[in-house]
Parts: C-alpha cells; sequence; structure tokens
C-alpha cells in the first residue's frame, strides 16, 4: 500500500474544537489568516461521549466555512462521523475532511464512511485525515487507512492524537509515541501530524508537545484554536488563541537534519522513556491510594497492618514476573521492598 500524500502542503492546521457561531468562526480564521495560517479546522458534527453536551451545529455552519474558504481564501477542514456527513461536506465543496478516534475505533464505521467516498467520484479530490484509534492499537489505525485507499482515497493524512487511559494522567491522551513512530517506519510515505490538544487536554502544555513533535521529526500539527477558548462550548480546557498559537509557532525550531541520525533516535527512544516514567509515577500514587483504603478497613476491623505471609507470598509472584521479563530477582526484590515499606507508611496513616 502506497500513500501519496506529498502534495499536501498544510503542516500547520488550525481551528476551534466547533463550530459555534459565524462570528466566532470568521474572527478565528481571520486572526489565523493574519499570522499565516491558510488551513482552517472547524468540527460541525462533535460526537460526543454522552449525550447532552454540545454536539455541533451541524450543516448550519457550512456556509460559514464556506465563507472562510471564500473570504479568506484558506483551505478548510471538518469532521466527519457518518456517511451523510460525507455527502453533506462533499456538496458542499469542502475537500479535507478527518475522522476522528471515536470512529477509527469501529471499523464497521469507517467501512460505511469508506462506501460512502465509492458512491461518488471525488475521491481522488479529498485529502482524507486519520486520526489514531482511541485505544492504543496500531492496527486498527492502519485497517482504517486501508479502507480508505481502497475506497479511492490516495491522499492520506495520519493525526496522532494520543490515546486514552483509564486513572490520573498527566496528559488528557498519552501520546505513546512508539506507535505512530512504527506507523512512519512501516509507511514511510504517509505524512503524520501531530494534535498536541488532544494529547494533553490543557493549554499550557500545547507548547512542549508542539516542539517535540518536532524533535521526533513528524510532518505537522494540527491545533485547535479558538478567538476566546474560556467562552469555547466544547474542549474549553485545551485550546489556544490565535495569540497564543503565534507566540508558540514563533518560538519553535526545526531539528537541524531531517535523517535519522544517532540524535533522532535518542529523541525518540528517551520520549519513550519519559512516558513510560509518567506512567510508573501516576501508577505507584494510584497504588497508594488504594492502600490508603486498604489501611482504613484494617483499622475499622482491627486488623494488623502488617501481614508477612501476603507480603511474601506477592514478592514471590513479582519475582517470577520479573524473570519472565529477563529482570533479575535482586532488582525485583529491592524494588519491592521499597514499595512495600511505603505501602505499609501509608495504611498506617491516619491523617490522609
Amino acid at each position: 500500500m502506497t500513500f501519496h500524500t506529498s502534495s499536501f502542503p498544510y503542516n500547520i492546521i488550525a481551528g476551534p474544537c466547533s463550530a459555534e457561531s459565524e462570528e466566532q468562526v470568521m474572527q478565528t480564521a481571520s486572526e489565523l489568516h493574519n499570522i499565516g495560517i491558510r488551513c482552517f479546522r472547524a468540527g460541525l458534527w462533535k460526537p460526543r461521549t454522552r449525550p447532552g453536551g454540545f454536539e455541533g451545529v451541524g450543516e448550519k455552519g457550512i456556509p460559514w466555512m464556506l465563507r472562510v474558504q471564500k473570504e479568506l481564501s484558506m483551505e478548510i477542514a471538518t469532521e466527519v462521523a457518518t456517511p451523510e456527513h460525507v455527502f453533506k461536506a462533499l456538496d458542499a465543496g469542502i475537500r479535507i475532511l478527518w475522522v476522528g478516534a471515536r470512529t477509527t475505533s469501529s471499523p464497521f464505521a469507517i467501512e460505511e464512511i469508506a462506501k460512502a467516498f465509492r458512491s461518488t467520484n471525488l475521491s481522488s479530490e479529498v485529502t482524507m485525515m486519520v486520526k489514531n484509534p482511541v485505544n492504543p492499537d496500531i492496527n486498527l489505525w492502519i485497517g482504517a487507512l486501508m479502507r480508505f485507499h481502497d475506497a479511492g482515497l490516495n491522499k492520506l493524512v495520519a493525526i496522532h492524537r494520543g490515546f486514552s487511559t483509564y486513572g490520573v494522567s498527566s496528559y488528557r491522551n498519552p501520546p505513546h509515541w512508539q506507535i505512530p513512530l512504527e506507523l512512519k517506519k512501516q509507511y514511510p510515505d504517509i505524512q503524520i501530524l501531530v494534535d498536541p490538544s488532544h494529547i494533553t487536554g490543557r493549554s499550557e502544555l500545547v507548547s512542549s508537545v508542539c516542539q517535540l513533535a518536532l524533535d521526533m521529526q513528524f510532518d505537522g500539527l494540527i491545533v485547535e484554536t479558538h478567538i476566546d477558548p474560556q467562552s469555547a462550548l466544547s474542549d474549553s480546557r485545551q485550546q489556544v488563541s490565535p495569540k497564543e498559537l503565534d507566540y508558540i509557532l514563533k518560538h519553535l525550531y526545526l531539528p537541524a537534519s531531517k535523517s535519522h541520525s544517532a540524535e533522532g533516535l535518542l529523541i525518540s527512544d528517551r520520549a519513550g522513556i519519559d512516558q513510560i516514567d509518567e506512567q510508573i509515577i501516576e501508577l505507584l500514587a494510584e497504588r497508594q491510594r488504594i492502600c490508603m483504603h486498604i489501611g482504613e478497613i484494617k483499622r475499622k476491623n482491627q486488623m494488623p497492618v502488617v501481614q508477612p505471609e501476603r507480603f511474601e507470598s506477592s514478592l514471590k509472584k513479582r519475582r517470577t514476573m520479573g524473570e519472565r521479563y529477563r529482570l533479575s530477582p535482586a532488582y525485583i526484590e529491592e524494588l519491592w521492598n521499597i514499595i512495600h515499606e511505603e505501602s505499609i507508611k501509608a495504611q498506617k496513616d491516619e491523617n490522609h
């Protein structure tokens, strides 16, 4: 499978999570145009996890997008999640579309959208951007790209927006950089844009992920940008203003070389280590929370905090598991003694 993506010229795409009003769309697009952005994104149909939230203005917003295209000479992009969305967008003349993480996670949904393209004669005109699935499964991501490719869509772009996780995390959607890097390794011709807004979930972290994306030699960025982020009807926490985006872009720097030098390889590996370290800290914090709850149960039932047989049984299991992963028993034992000691402290703490 070969992707013909070299003609896709937009390495920075920006715009609000959702089109909310004609004034909001035009004002945001105008300010983005003034700082040099030439591709404007906005969601018209917004599938939400739970009902009751703002789910977009729908086709009502199409004329607003067309004004951006006509008056500012900007390309326009929007999300599609059903065949009906595809037909309405194509009929309006929108030629850059994307599917979101939830849609990519469902081969049935992707196939229905691909069939919609097959029924038109416009596939060759469309650039289709495919976000990674919600869960860290590269095969689902590749499968979605393949289904669109088989439907005649050769101008395909992948968007890395991170992966959902359960529990505490410093990012809304931890990036698991090894997955988009593996996609690039398997399909070196495909362009991959990074979505720092959905990865971080926090506007103050967007800049650092933008730089990391460039350091790791991805092809561009798609950044949620709103004229007044605090008043946004969806994803207000992760959006930046056009002024903030301008500042971010002016302070980014490109790597000296696009070649996979030793330093470039170190950047990706170190990013992987940083991600794992964050996960370790988050899991240790979650473990301590559970230990505190166990301590409450033991106090209420006058049970001893230290139960040696439980520790010995747990340590034996961890040694065996460590050996399967080629970790020395001494390493596991030293680590587990530290973890167990902190667990005892947490269970004894009556003031947490």
